[in-house]
């Protein structure tokens, strides 16, 4: 025999009440955990990529350029020699180290009858005598990394048929890169000989010579040789 017990209206509508209550306090927490992490979220600091800064510490190196032997043609090359001068030359002991290479560089291209082309910004004089300009060789005003800007130095060399370029400076990455890159976009080939551009430090030439050998653009540096003096022939 089965017996049902009758339940009170006001104890099943009790029951009722706190199955939702229960209910609607299990909800209401879920939705404040979830506002709380789209809080923590929203005003937490953007995931940030490293910078070269950063990352400073573990750069490594890259291997040295691959040196090039170059064969020019005299009549079709000049050799350009860009401010040497007392006032910057002198207060760099790798630049007073170069006056030598210069000068057997030098001596070599006016044997050769080659087109020879100096800067010396603000009248500025040459560092050594060894290797003072002639007259006429003086390109002005010459200032600047990029000695085509303002100069007649484009139009000297068209004049004279220069298609190649051997560029002797300092610094390597004054007028090395800013002369380097303004002639091979103006398409002479560059031939970069690395003994013959020096800077303050040894990173600094470095650091340009690499650019000039494949790390910068290939736009102008795939019209760069990279060498050294003893390695020019013509």
């Amino acid at each position: 025999m089965l017996f049902f017990t009758r339940v009170p209206l006001h104890a099943r509508n009790f029951g009722v009440r706190e199955d939702r209550m229960a209910r609607i306090s299990g909800w209401l927490r879920l939705g404040a955990a979830a506002v709380a992490l789209a809080a923590a979220s929203y005003g937490a600091a953007p995931a940030r990529a490293a910078d070269v800064i950063a990352d400073w510490p573990t750069i490594q190196m890259p291997p040295p350029p691959t040196l090039k032997p170059v064969t020019l043609d005299p009549k079709t090359t000049a050799l350009l020699l860009f401010d040497f001068m007392n006032t910057n030359c002198n207060q760099r002991p790798r630049c007073v180290e170069a006056i030598p290479t210069l000068k057997a560089l030098m001596d070599r291209a006016r044997t050769a009858g080659m087109l020879v082309a100096y800067t010396l910004p603000g009248g500025g004089k040459i560092v050594d005598p060894s290797i003072t300009p002639h007259d006429g060789e003086v390109v002005e005003p010459g200032s600047g990394p990029d000695k085509f800007l303002g100069s007649d130095l484009d139009q000297r060399l068209k004049d004279h048929g220069i298609t190649t370029v051997i560029l002797c400076g300092t610094s390597a990455q004054g007028v090395g890169l800013g002369t380097g890159a303004a002639a091979a976009q103006r398409g002479y080939y560059v031939v970069y000989p690395v003994d013959c551009l020096p800077s303050e430090s040894a990173f600094r030439e470095a650091y340009a010579a690499w650019h000039m050998a494949g790390g910068g653009p290939p736009v102008t540096t795939k019209w760069v040789s990279v060498t050294r003096s003893d390695m020019i022939k013509f």
